[in-house]
C-alpha cells in the first residue's frame, strides 16, 4: 500500500512539474508576443480605425442609378456591394484631392444581435 501511494506521489509530482514548466513556457511566449507587438517607438496605444456603415444602401442606389432601381429588388446583396464599392471610390477620390494619404479596404462582417451573440437572421439559442 505504501509503495502504491509512493508511486502515485511520484507520478503526481512529475505531472505537477510538467504543468509548471508548460505554464512558464506559455508566459514566456506571451511576453515575447507582447514585445513583438509594440511599434518601434514603444507606443502601446491602439491604432485608430474608422468604420463607415451606409444605413440604407438600397435607397441610395435607387436614388443614384436607374439600373439599380430594377436590380435592387432582385439582387439586394449585389446592389449593396456595389454601393459600398462606389462609396469607397468616392472617398478615395476625395482623399486624393485633399492630399491625405490613406489605406482603404472593404470588409464584410456579420451583424451580431445585441445580447445574443448570434449573427443577425439566425434563431440559434
Amino acid at each position: 500500500m505504501i509503495a502504491l501511494l509512493s508511486l502515485l506521489s511520484v507520478i503526481l509530482g512529475i505531472t505537477s512539474a510538467r504543468l509548471f514548466w508548460q505554464v512558464c513556457k506559455q508566459k514566456a511566449l506571451i511576453e515575447e508576443a507582447r514585445q513583438k507587438g509594440h511599434r518601434p517607438d514603444g507606443d502601446r496605444e491602439p491604432r485608430p480605425l474608422l468604420t463607415l456603415h451606409v444605413l440604407d444602401p438600397i435607397a441610395l442606389a435607387r436614388r443614384q442609378s436607374r439600373s439599380a432601381r430594377m436590380l435592387a429588388d432582385r439582387l439586394p446583396a449585389t446592389v449593396t456591394k456595389l454601393v459600398y464599392q462606389g462609396v469607397m471610390k468616392e472617398l478615395k477620390k476625395e482623399m486624393k484631392e485633399r492630399e491625405i494619404p490613406v489605406t482603404m479596404r472593404l470588409e464584410y462582417r456579420q451583424e451580431v444581435r445585441a445580447g445574443t451573440g448570434n449573427p443577425a437572421g439566425t434563431n440559434r439559442k
